[in-house]
């Protein structure tokens, strides 16, 4: 089958310190590559120009129908790569090839004119994809209903709020059928049942057979979404493989979600005016911040956080998701010591114990939030926080006793066992003489 996208050799370098405005009209817009190569030409008084690669040598194919995902830390390079798919910049060297037309939602304000209402960025972004009035039509009401933005409509995109913007644009990407869809972490702008909508369109999008290229921080996301992910690593391509596989690889290394994490300065801390994350780590027993767990033993999840506010009644809680993408258990805070209680300004440090023989081998990922229950307001929730790997030892006294072969399960219990036995002899009845 030939490929849908193929990128060979690709490489992207920036000149460090160009400064741009968020949209320009057609004049500036030429004025400002006039001024910019007159500055090329002086040169800098001598001095070098500081010189970035985003990307470097980085090749690989997409079949039709493939659902790939794209990870990496911040400043990996994978923004720069998708802008390059969508020709919003050109490369520096190599060449992309893509057969179909692309849709694409990478940040808020691109593919959008904010002097126009949000149905008629609906039409140009049809005719900009070669879609034809009458087929742009038969969707309108699909995408307006998706975005939930039926009485603003007719209003300019300027004067949309930043989770409306997204959710027209999203719907606009998804719903005019590209065969190649590009979606970056814009995602996250939008609340959770959102974010859930459009997982689930982007997966009856794969189904129909069209190409999505889905980046993001969210490593449930990815797995449950794409079979295969991509990791970049400083412009560079590090694994392509099973998104499982790469995943795993990408939390073990440090690149991405550790065992521990900490937000020093409380401006930057996931939270508002009444609570604010300051840490949450992986630990023993005997303290110890550990990102590798035996089975058989308890592990703690350890947050420290932040009342701002007195007089709330506060539920620290933990979302554990599996290197799948699945959910294997949500825990809240049920110390008697707090339950039901407002609680003063303060430092708080809540542990939660898991105990041993109780998950199943692989990679953990740990949201942690916390929440006040009525009425229910989420006032910290980062998703990723932390993750940690549990390591079945295959002594035998685990709950896979000597087996050595790969156990399917988001758990792995020790049960307790009874086993009966009655001799063979005393279970044949005597015939009647």
């Amino acid at each position: 089958m030939q490929s849908i996208i193929t990128v060979e050799n690709l490489g992207k370098q920036y000149r460090l310190g160009t400064e741009g405005a968020a949209y320009a009209t057609v004049r500036e817009a030429l004025s400002n590559a006039v001024r910019s190569r007159r500055k090329a030409g002086r040169g800098n008084g001598g001095a070098p120009a500081k010189k970035l690669w985003a990307l470097r040598d980085v090749n690989f194919q997409v079949k039709p129908g493939e659902v790939v995902g794209v990870i990496g830390r911040n400043g990996a390079g994978k923004s720069t790569l998708l802008k390059i798919l969508s020709r919003i910049t050109e490369p520096t060297t190599g060449r992309v090839q893509l057969r179909g037309r692309v849709g694409s939602l990478l940040e808020v304000g691109t593919g959008f004119h904010p002097e126009l209402t949000g149905g008629e960025n609906i039409y140009l972004n049809g005719a900009i994809l070669g879609m034809g009035r009458q087929e742009i039509a038969r969707k309108f009401d699909d995408i307006v209903s998706f975005a939930e933005v039926a009485k603003f409509i007719d209003t300019p995109v300027k004067r949309y709020s930043s989770g409306m913007y997204v959710r027209l644009a999203f719907a606009v990407a998804a719903y005019l059928e590209p065969e190649i869809l590009l979606v970056d972490e814009v995602l996250a702008v939008g609340d959770a049942s959102f974010q859930r909508k459009c997982l689930s369109r982007m997966k009856d999008v794969a189904r129909r057979g069209r190409t999505v290229l889905f980046v993001s921080h969210n490593m449930p996301a990815v797995t449950r979404l794409c079979e295969r992910t991509i990791l970049l690593d400083h412009g560079s391509i590090l694994q392509d493989d099973l998104s499982s596989k790469v995943i795993g690889s990408y939390l073990r290394s440090g690149s991405g979600t550790t065992a521990a994490r900490d937000w020093p300065d409380p401006a930057e801390a996931p939270g508002n005016e009444i609570a604010r994350l300051c840490s949450v780590r992986v630990r023993t027993e005997d303290g110890l911040t550990t990102d590798a767990v035996d089975i058989r033993k308890p592990v703690g999840i350890e947050m420290v956080f932040d009342v701002l506010t007195p007089g709330h009644v506060m539920t620290p809680n933990y979302h554990f998701v599996n290197d799948e993408g699945s959910y294997v258990f949500v825990a809240s805070d049920n110390d008697p010591a707090w339950r039901r209680k407002p609680r003063p300004a303060g430092r708080y440090t809540s542990t939660a114990w898991i105990p041993g023989n109780l998950l199943s081998e692989g990679t953990l990922i740990v949201g942690v939030a916390c929440s006040t229950m009525d009425p229910v307001r989420t006032h910290f929730f980062e998703q990723d926080a932390v993750a940690f790997q549990v390591i079945d030892s295959m002594e035998g006294d685990s709950a896979r006793g000597d087996y050595a072969g790969p156990l399917p399960g988001a758990v792995r219990p020790m049960l307790e066992w009874k086993t009966s036995f009655t001799p063979e002899r005393a279970s044949i009845s005597e015939s009647p003489v």
